[in-house]
């Protein structure tokens, strides 16, 4: 008997000494998981704030585009090199309106790259003005002109 007892004692204390051992791990773990936590909480965070930012950008590219008039129908190179100046003469003739200022254009060009020789239709003319009651203007007379022409 007293050798059971004694076998049993060293199982015992063999086992306590591997739970002292699985505790030690364990509270090494939770110690370093910590940090992991804090870095978990900035990586959401930073999540966040992307979906924001892109949010934000995709509202910004929105807003911009508003500002546009795309000017259909105008056959390929009839503008020359300047397509501001261009569409500053033309406008204001197919539209028969008169403006208090010279037409001004933030930006104006083509859109995409150039088609072949012999393209069905005429790429896209994109254009920007300075002044947004001209814009405004403009596109009032093409709503109001007959057939839908401009």
């Amino acid at each position: 008997m007293d050798a059971s007892i004694s076998s049993l004692t060293l199982e015992t204390k063999s086992m306590r000494s591997d739970i002292a051992g699985f505790q030690s791990r364990v509270t090494g773990l939770e110690h370093c998981s910590g940090p992991l936590e804090a870095h978990v909480t900035t990586v959401q965070d930073r999540d966040q704030d992307l979906l924001y930012l892109r949010s934000k950008i995709t509202d910004l590219e929105d807003r911009s585009r508003r500002e546009n008039i795309r000017l259909f129908g105008f056959p390929e190179n009839e503008e020359g090199p300047d397509v501001q100046a261009f569409l500053g003469s033309i406008l204001p003739k197919l539209t028969s309106l008169t403006f208090h200022l010279p037409l001004e254009f933030q930006r104006a060009h083509r859109v995409g790259p150039k088609r072949p020789d012999g393209a069905s239709r005429p790429r896209p003319i994109i254009s920007c003005l300075l002044h947004h009651a001209q814009t405004r203007q403009l596109l009032r007379a093409a709503r109001n002109f007959p057939d839908g022409q401009i």
